[in-house]
């Protein structure tokens, strides 16, 4: 199951734009950590890797139902982890 919603996405390539960054320079990796095997309703979690090629950097996100990782990436960007 993706955890990464379309919205999510759309954001995060909207923000490299502005950047003007390159959207083949970055991955995204995720990794869905939801226990399967809860009988309640669950909510949706794990956690996302972007990486960015040219420089190598990469940083991890909590991602899930309530996450805000775009906004933290986006943050980290203009802060220049990914520099």
């Amino acid at each position: 199951m993706k955890l990464i919603e379309p919205d999510e996405k759309n954001d995060f390539h909207a923000i490299l734009q502005a950047q003007h960054l390159a959207a083949d320079d970055f991955e995204l990796h995720e990794v869905d950590t939801t226990d399967p095997k809860t009988d309640e309703i669950f909510a949706l979690s794990g956690f996302v890797t972007v990486s960015r090629k040219s420089t190598g950097r990469k940083k991890q996100y909590p991602i899930g139902d309530g996450s805000s990782w775009v906004a933290e990436f986006e943050r980290d960007l203009s802060s220049g982890d990914f520099g």
